[in-house]
């Protein structure tokens, strides 16, 4: 398998330098230069197998080739064998038709951890192989950092260096990330807005000569290893909802895109899936670009869902790659005008291309707590904010629709990780699990930093391994 760039520019790579790469030289992020099949009679084959079986068959062709190929079964086994749950990613019914699809019972409790706590072990076994020392970085909106650090921490050839918008994350989600006590861990809190993190990281990524030195490799979802494990629980769902001969909906609370393109990317493997429902807060630029044919960033606002406060989606510019038909030289121009001017045209017609269609809703505050007290009051379950963008997002779009298929709406975060705005909504506040119950009296360990490169920069090059500081 080989990786092409969004932008058109960079060479392509196999896995291993994928992985390692995290984004292309040229800017943009990696793709495979082809889709794998996924057909009907492979879907019946994996009916009924165990999570990290699935998991395996379904990564196996995006390895092919790569050192760590023939290892993939063991690492899956590994990986998802400690999450908590014997499903490892359960379905829940709500209504007779409506299921939400339960993503926080991995060690950091968000959906994250499917993702990150393979992306750790691949990261170990491919530098082992290649006499390597990385240095990762990343920015994120709060649950990332936690599930990176926990599939990082103590790693012998790796540091880990995590921006997180300063004062814009829940106090669970920062302790998470701050009282992990590992040398190779550096969180540092960032005066500003996640897309300023974002945009650092990327900045950081766009100086090859810091990049070569530093040996950056990334842990966002803009590291496409983060969306191959990410597409294997959309599988898991679907059949145990009757895929290949039923086709389920799919509702995603988004904020960066990664989440549901990895279902699409499920999809164009070959999935049979009813349409992605896309749920965004008040940041609602992904909203407004499939309601409207158009990309237009405004100021971040702060709402209850807060790892959905972001208006530049970088996984967005994977899915509009197809949409302009994978012609890399013009998205190039469109994503530098954008980051000019803060709009792009994408075009009504072109967003009528995804297959499967996409539509999406847009759920403010009121609405959340709303359905946080709703899916209380009716099911006896407690969810989470972003959770409850997805379930709001799914009631909306299947209204006056009762006669249709199942639909999957993704629970993303533990209740217990935003327990202020839960126990608002329900007078209840949600208990962390036994494992994290002293979270608050652990000691943290943070290093607050200017929205600047420079000090960012210079930051990592005194602390990482890679660049000749004390490991």
């Amino acid at each position: 398998m080989r990786y092409v760039s969004t932008r058109g520019q960079a060479p392509a790579l196999e896995f291993d330098d994928t992985l390692l790469s995290g984004m292309a030289a040229d800017g943009g992020l990696y793709v495979p230069e082809a889709w794998p099949p996924l057909d009907a009679d492979r879907l019946a084959a994996l009916a009924g197998r165990p999570y990290a079986e699935v998991a395996a068959a379904v990564m196996a062709p995006f390895v092919a080739g790569s050192t760590v190929a023939g290892e993939l079964p063991a690492l899956a086994a590994e990986t998802y064998g400690g999450f908590e749950h014997s499903a490892v990613a359960p379905l829940v019914q709500v209504t007779e038709r409506l299921w939400v699809l339960e993503l926080f019972h991995g060690p950091t409790l968000a959906f994250k951890d499917y993702a990150l706590q393979l992306l750790g072990r691949l990261f170990d076994r491919v530098l082992a192989r290649h006499g390597r020392r990385a240095t990762i970085i990343g920015a994120t909106s709060g649950d990332t950092g936690s599930a990176a650090i926990e599939a990082c921490r103590g790693r012998e050839a790796l540091d880990i260096f995590i921006l997180y918008p300063k004062g814009r994350v829940s106090p669970v989600q920062r302790r998470q990330m701050t009282t992990v006590d590992a040398d190779n861990v550096h969180t540092l809190a960032i005066d500003g807005s996640f897309d300023d993190c974002q945009d650092l990281v990327k900045a950081l990524f766009a100086d090859a000569a810091f990049r070569d030195e530093a040996s950056l490799a990334a842990v966002n979802s803009i590291n496409w290893a983060r969306i191959m494990a990410q597409t294997v629980y959309y599988v898991t769902a679907a059949l145990a909802l009757g895929a290949p001969d039923r086709r389920p909906a799919f509702v995603v609370p988004t904020g960066n895109f990664g989440n549901v393109y990895a279902g699409y990317v499920a999809a164009a493997m070959g999935l049979p899936v009813e349409r992605f429902v896309v749920g965004t807060n008040r940041n609602d630029i992904l909203h407004r670009a499939f309601s409207a044919g158009e990309m237009r960033a405004e100021p971040v606002v702060e709402t209850l869902s807060p790892a959905m406060d972001i208006q530049i989606s970088s996984n967005f510019e994977r899915l509009l790659f197809d949409l302009f038909d994978r012609d890399g030289a013009e998205l190039a121009r469109r994503m530098q005008a954008f980051r000019q001017t803060g709009a792009f045209d994408i075009g009504a017609e072109r967003l009528t291309r995804t297959c499967p269609p996409f539509a999406s809703r847009r759920v403010d505050d009121n609405a959340i707590l709303a359905e946080i007290a709703r899916t209380r009051a009716e099911t006896g379950l407690l969810v989470d904010p972003h959770s409850a963008v997805g379930l709001a997002a799914a009631r909306a779009a299947t209204a006056g629709d009762e006669g249709g298929g199942p639909v999957v709406s993704l629970a993303c975060a533990h209740p217990a990780k935003f327990p202020e705005a839960v126990e608002r909504a329900t007078g209840v506040t949600p208990s962390l699990p036994p494992r994290l119950a002293d979270l608050f009296d652990r000691p943290e360990r943070q290093t607050e930093l200017p929205a600047d490169i420079t000090a960012v920069r210079d930051f990592i090059r005194a602390h990482s391994g890679a660049t000749g500081a004390p490991a």
